[in-house]
């Protein structure tokens, strides 16, 4: 090729880049699926679930730890000193009231009461006597009244031995359960020592610590529910009792003790840890919306409500949740309708596809569990759903 042929060559080629060039990505841009943008030509749209906040009933709750313990239980001490000749029940065992737990042995006591029964007996041979001699005048009435005298002292003398010598026997109060033994046989004890401890297991009752902030909103036989670790899968009931007038003045928290009802108690025993759910207010027209749809954590919670086709991200303060959703104090209004699935993937302004998931028998069951395939119902830009 000669020198001026090369030259034609390098000025043709100079000249047709630019058009091959353009063709190229003509046809590179041809290739690219329609599907891959939005109607519009656009970034793809995010697919989302919605729901309507709407008005519903909530009530807010808390539930507390406490210990079951017997509404009455008492202390039965020794009144007289001496040994203890037998005990008669274990931990466990249920006493009748004036049922006998146990004796003392007193033989010095029971000797006095056998002197002074003799004396009793003598004291009122006298007084016979006495009385016989007045009436043929030979004792004045002066000392017929001083026999009689000595007749009421030694009667009186006698009756408190034996009152004191009951003691030796030591008796249940009431009605209940042996809830500690503390002596053995033959054990030496002296007057006021604690022997045994009986419990009325028949009524129970739970006491817990409440907040200074939260006890304001229970009231004096309001009803709770309770669940009992020993008993799982059982709910229980029980009433308010009694609400202490102060707090505590370093924890600030307020005793609350419920008693608890219902034949079914019988299966739960002092000492079983119970969990008492307490009502603390009930409202019919909260505005609701699935727990799902809001996003963010503490101090800074949102939702992204759709508002003309587009997602618009909504600062709100929730209260309760209920049944998997939460009440909304402030940001939302009944009918405004949020993004329940997708939202953190959705920015404001930019297009979105309300989509639903498809229903159990609509779904293909695969070898593990997934999330169901989604299906479009409506489409929030302006072109219709594929």
């Amino acid at each position: 090729m000669t020198a001026h042929n090369r030259a034609l060559a390098g000025a043709f080629f100079a000249y047709a880049m630019p058009f091959l060039f353009a063709a190229c990505s003509g046809a590179s841009e041809a290739r690219t699926p329609a599907n891959a943008q939005g109607g519009r030509g656009g970034p793809t749209a995010t697919p989302v679930e919605i729901a309507v906040a709407e008005l519903g009933r909530v009530s807010r709750s808390t539930t507390l730890a406490g210990i079951i313990e017997p509404v009455r239980v008492v202390g039965v001490n020794a009144q007289l000193a001496g040994a203890l000749g037998t005990v008669r029940v274990l931990e466990g065992a249920r006493v009748g009231v004036g049922d006998t737990l146990a004796s003392i042995i007193v033989p010095e006591l029971e000797a006095q009461l056998q002197a002074s029964e003799a004396a009793l007996d003598f004291a009122r041979s006298t007084v016979e006597r006495s009385e016989e001699l007045f009436k043929g005048r030979i004792v004045t009435a002066a000392e017929v009244e001083r026999d009689r005298a000595a007749l009421a002292a030694a009667r009186s003398t006698k009756d408190a031995l034996s009152a004191r010598l009951g003691f030796a026997h030591v008796r249940a109060p009431m009605a209940g359960v042996v809830t500690e033994r503390l002596v053995e046989t033959g054990d030496i004890v002296s007057p006021n020592q604690r022997l045994f401890t009986v419990a009325d297991v028949a009524t129970l009752l739970t006491r817990v610590q409440v907040s200074e902030l939260e006890v304001g909103a229970l009231e004096m036989g309001q009803s709770v529910r309770l669940t009992v670790d020993a008993v799982p899968g059982e709910e229980f009931t029980g009433r308010i009792r009694r609400i202490f007038p102060t707090a505590d003045s370093t924890t600030r928290m307020i005793p609350v003790e419920v008693m608890l009802t219902g034949a079914s108690t019988t299966r739960l025993r002092p000492g079983y840890t119970a969990r008492t759910t307490f009502r603390l207010q009930s409202r019919d027209d909260a505005l609701l919306i699935p727990v799902r749809a809001v996003q963010g954590g503490a101090g800074s919670l949102s939702v992204f409500v759709v508002q003309e086709g587009k997602p618009s991200r909504r600062v709100v303060r929730t209260g309760a949740e209920v049944d998997g959703r939460v009440e909304i104090l402030e940001g939302l209004s009944a009918g405004d309708t949020v993004i329940v699935a997708g939202a953190t993937e959705v920015r404001d302004g930019r297009d979105i596809r309300i989509v639903q998931p498809l229903a159990p028998e609509e779904a293909t069951p695969g070898p593990t569990p997934r999330a169901a395939p989604l299906r479009d119902t409506a489409t929030a830009k302006g072109g219709a759903a594929r």
